[in-house]
């Protein structure tokens, strides 16, 4: 079957074909089909938009993620090459994130942008999946409160449930009534979910809620279930939500010592060959990254050689976990391996060391979780040496906070 999925990955990217659509998509349908109604200022821009399925909201196909930036002037300059609609989260940078940009965006109009953030609603049990009775509306409503007085603002175009890891999680009463409250009220303009792992399975549930308007989704060419997302996909656009691609780039670099990188560029023109892949949020962190980001917004088709570059790297084992989960059966110790992989791409992929600590200490894990196993039991799908990612990652369990922050 792992064979199947990479010969199947490989094809995939030789056609440039998307997955369970049957359309081959060239520069020619990307600029000439996702264009409604323009405005003036649009008219004299070569930058692509697509609207956010049946929401109305018209953004360019490449926006910007602001979880790993702490420059505002990086930011100022994405808004000023056309970048509008920013995403970030409660926790990111612990709210200092949301805090810059609160800062920030006093001097633009509240029309000039778009912007979503994240609420992970807190007491989920990581073995089951779901919440426990910590995760109650109040909770909800009070950690939106405060990203609101960061951001200095009267509402948020998007808001997130931010990553429920089952579709029981998706449905959770107490953060389904909040989340419906705040839109009511005006708070939030539109609800949404964001996938990390489990994709096809909570786009679809995110079809059944009937409550939610935007889905942002972990999508790359180096997962291994690409038809089946490419199905919930197509499922969620007929249906009328928004689509929003991240972590398109893959972890970055396919090897811990950054010497063999992704192809970045080609990974993002990749994603965005999708026409229900609405926009999309790269982390860039630099205005080299951002000089990369506005070319795409102007022509994303994948040159012969780009092509190459994923074609090759389809089948390399790289920092990116496909989140299958099918490690969670194996390990002996019940850990939340999928996790443990995520803080390790956050580590060496992101050199974002906060943000894997964070998650580390979230885990309420042992320094040392493999310590009582004499042999690992896991075969990984995306080829991982686990055990030696688990124990060289939990190291950062042991380093104080504040020689991270």
């Amino acid at each position: 079957m792992k064979k199947q999925n990479k010969l199947n990955r490989r094809g995939f990217l030789k056609s440039s074909v998307i997955g369970a659509t049957g359309l081959v998509v060239g520069q020619n349908v990307l600029a000439g089909t996702i264009k409604t109604e323009t405005t003036e200022e649009e008219k004299n821009e070569k930058i692509i938009y697509r609207t956010l399925g049946k929401t109305g909201m018209k953004l360019p196909i490449v926006n910007m993620g602001v979880m790993r930036a702490d420059n505002p002037n990086l930011v100022k300059a994405a808004l000023e090459k056309g970048i509008k609609h920013l995403d970030t989260a409660h926790g990111y940078q612990e709210g200092r994130n949301e805090e810059m940009l609160g800062k920030l965006l006093q001097d633009y109009p509240r029309d000039s942008f778009t912007i979503a953030t994240k609420i992970h609603p807190p007491g989920l049990d990581r073995e089951t999946g779901m919440y426990s009775e910590e995760a109650t509306e109040e909770a909800f409503l009070e950690k939106f409160k405060i990203s609101l007085e960061r951001l200095r603002l009267e509402h948020v175009d998007i808001l997130f449930h931010h990553m429920p890891p089952t579709k029981e999680a998706l449905f959770h009463e107490p953060t389904m009534k909040a989340m419906k409250k705040l839109k009511k009220a005006g708070k939030a303009k539109l609800l949404g979910i964001s996938v990390h792992r489990n994709e096809p399975e909570l786009i679809e549930a995110a079809v059944e809620s009937g409550v939610l308007d935007v889905v942002l989704t972990a999508y790359n060419f180096k997962q291994d279930h690409m038809e089946k997302l490419n199905e919930a996909i197509n499922k969620a656009a007929k249906a009328g939500l928004g689509i929003i691609a991240m972590k398109t780039m893959a972890g970055g670099f396919y090897d811990k010592e950054r010497q063999h990188p992704v192809n970045t560029k080609a990974a993002l023109k990749w994603a965005l060959q999708n026409p229900n892949v609405h926009t999309s949020i790269p982390g860039f962190t630099s205005f080299d990254m951002l000089e990369e980001s506005f070319g795409i917004m102007e022509n994303p088709e994948l040159t012969d050689e780009e092509k190459k570059d994923l074609e090759a790297g389809a089948t390399t084992a790289s920092l990116y976990c496909n989140g299958c989960n099918k490690c969670l059966d194996l390990c002996r110790n019940h850990l939340p391996v999928p996790d443990l992989m995520r803080a390790y791409m956050y580590t060496y992929g992101y050199r974002n060391l906060e943000k894997a600590h964070d998650l580390l200490v979230s885990l309420d894990l042992p320094e040392d979780p493999c310590k009582n196993c004499r042999e690992c039991t896991i075969s990984c799908t995306s080829g991982f040496n686990v055990a030696e990612k688990i124990k060289d990652v939990s190291r950062l369990m042991g380093v104080p906070e504040d020689f991270i922050t």
